[in-house]
């Protein structure tokens, strides 16, 4: 048996344990007495995950140019225009789902060829909302 000091809530409460083996069942035997218990250091969790877009599968454009949606959601909103030169990694779209922005960049450089959708519709995971040329 080992005698602890637990504090719930603010208040003490002296209890005694009995430790058990795990593989055999049988109560083990208390460490000596002379041996001081000591404190565990606590340690951080593992991150969490931000986002399921983070472990999710990307899924594949029909075109090396094709800029799909990432999730299915409201498209918010078209940052370019057709015929617009276009950088990779600008933001091109936003889709909205569950009360969140999603933005959308270009995967490459180039000039926008056209755009599939408009503000206000509704897009599927990995549908093309446009095209770069």
């Amino acid at each position: 048996m080992k005698r602890l000091k637990v504090t719930v809530d603010g208040k003490a409460y002296d209890v005694s344990v009995e430790v058990i083996d795990e593989i055999s069942g049988a109560a083990l035997s208390a460490p000596p007495a002379s041996l001081p218990l000591t404190s565990v250091p606590a340690v951080a969790p593992a991150p969490i995950v931000a986002s399921i877009a983070a472990i999710a599968p990307k899924p594949q454009a029909s075109g090396s140019g094709d800029v799909i949606s990432p999730l299915a959601g409201k498209l918010v909103s078209v940052e370019v225009k057709v015929g617009q030169e276009v950088q990779e990694g600008a933001q091109v779209a936003t889709v909205e789902a569950m009360k969140m922005n999603t933005y959308i960049y270009a995967p490459k450089a180039g000039k926008i060829a056209s755009v599939q959708v408009n503000p206000g519709d509704a897009v599927d995971e990995g549908s093309v909302i446009l095209r770069i040329a």
